[in-house]
């Protein structure tokens, strides 16, 4: 059996199409279940879900009692989810249902993740950037060379889900969650379609703040960063600080005032960040230690 999960948010007027191909893209008596997954919808986005569980038989709708997210949404359905392998599909159609028997077949070749990677996903400047930048802090957390290939439309082993069913954190990435079961991603090209109803729900502010919650929630490399530059700073400040050292014991002319003063600044403006990175890192082999 095959399990599709749909996480929806006030999008009721696409459902009933991506069912519908849904049913079409699967082979005549494979068995398919169907999660719709209402992440604490505002409009009519429930009572289209029952009308569609009413018509087929094979879907089951699911409600969360206030919006937590999509991939919180995903994490509740996943759970929820009865097949050998899940699929991950957005609600808007711009993914093709009708490319999942290729994403299954990609499976097969021996790997335990596979992602629908858009060939052209248009976007604005600022859009685009903020993606990247989401990416990259993806590309950090998950340390797989297809971070940079990821996809709401996924399929993966349901096996893989016991290596964080135990997960409760309040900022779930389906992704990062992945990493800590397998390693073998694949990626293959699919066409992006065009937004039918509505406008995305991942605007630029959302989309980094969904890049730092990856990594302060799943990493400690930000403090590794922090570490590093204050080694650089202190680097700095002990330089210049040799610097007038030397001028002073070998021309015995006077120490310049603003000199001396911004290298003893530096070198203990970076000692206190390599202090404080030292410190964090600590918390966060704590922090890892209490979300795995």
């Amino acid at each position: 059996m095959i399990t599709v999960i749909i996480p929806t948010f006030n999008s009721s007027k696409s459902l009933f199409e991506l069912v519908c191909r849904m049913q079409n893209s699967f082979k005549k008596g494979e068995l398919l279940e169907i999660l719709i997954v209402d992440d604490g919808s505002t409009l009519n986005t429930w009572s289209t879900i029952q009308e569609i569980c009413e018509e087929y038989k094979l879907v089951k709708g699911i409600r969360l009692n206030r919006n937590y997210g999509q991939h919180n949404a995903l994490l509740c359905g996943i759970r929820e989810a009865n097949g050998s392998l899940i699929v991950t599909i957005d609600d808007d159609l711009q993914h093709p249902p009708e490319v999942i028997p290729q994403l299954k077949n990609q499976l097969e070749l021996g790997y335990d993740v596979v992602y629908g990677t858009p060939k052209e996903q248009p976007h604005n400047l600022t859009r685009f950037i903020s993606s990247k930048i989401t990416k990259w802090a993806l590309q950090a957390t998950m340390g797989a060379t297809t971070a940079a290939q990821i996809s709401a439309l996924r399929i993966f082993k349901t096996e893989l889900r016991d290596a964080f069913i135990s997960f409760d954190g309040p900022n779930a990435n389906i992704d990062v969650l992945l990493t800590w079961a397998t390693s073998r991603f694949s990626a293959i090209k699919v066409n992006h379609q065009t937004r039918k109803f509505g406008q995305s729900g991942y605007t630029t502010l959302k989309l980094i703040k969904h890049a730092m919650n990856m990594m302060t929630g799943f990493t400690t490399r930000p403090l590794k960063i922090a570490t590093l530059i204050g080694f650089l700073f202190s680097l700095f400040g002990l330089v210049i600080f040799s610097s007038v050292a030397a001028r002073w014991l070998i021309d015995g002319s006077i120490v310049p005032g603003f000199t001396f003063l911004a290298s003893i600044i530096a070198i203990f403006s970076g000692a206190q960040l390599v202090a404080l990175g030292i410190i964090g890192e600590y918390l966060g082999r704590m922090h890892l230690r209490s979300t795995n």
